[in-house]
């Protein structure tokens, strides 16, 4: 008992996967069961294909912690991001590990996954840092 927490599937979300964002219904909507506001530590860049990348760093990145019940939203997550476990994380464009995630009190949230892009993945696609730590796809064509 006491438990079902902690069998839930945890996923820190930066970009298009945040609630309100371009893949958010299709890959997390029907089957999230709770969406916080939280950060964890990194770099955040802003891609003109119209996405985010985000590196290992020191400042703060916002997005959503997402929980899910069915842990195989995680293989959909990991298609949608080009992420292939049994390839050379060279040659996924993202890649996935676990990260200690914060409420916006700064509070540990404990572990989730998230998916980080190499830096040289980022600069090939001429990202441009987003100082404040938040994306929005919502912002383009402004």
């Amino acid at each position: 008992m006491g438990t079902k927490a902690l069998d839930l599937l945890r996923v820190f979300v930066y970009g298009t996967l945040k609630p309100g964002e371009a893949n958010y219904e299709f890959y997390c909507a029907s089957e999230v069961v709770n969406a916080k506001k939280a950060w964890t530590r990194g770099e955040l860049y802003s891609l003109p294909q119209g996405y985010p990348a985000m590196i290992a760093g020191n400042d703060k990145v916002y997005g959503y912690l997402l929980s899910f019940n069915n842990p195989d939203v995680l293989s959909s997550l990991d298609v949608l991001e080009d992420y292939h476990p049994q390839r050379p994380s060279k040659e996924n464009l993202y890649n996935r590990t676990q990260v200690e995630i914060f409420d916006l009190e700064n509070n540990s949230l404990g572990m989730a996954w998230a998916y980080f892009m190499n830096f040289m993945m980022i600069f090939q696609l001429k990202g441009t840092p987003q100082i404040d730590g938040w994306w929005s796809g919502k912002e383009i064509g402004k």
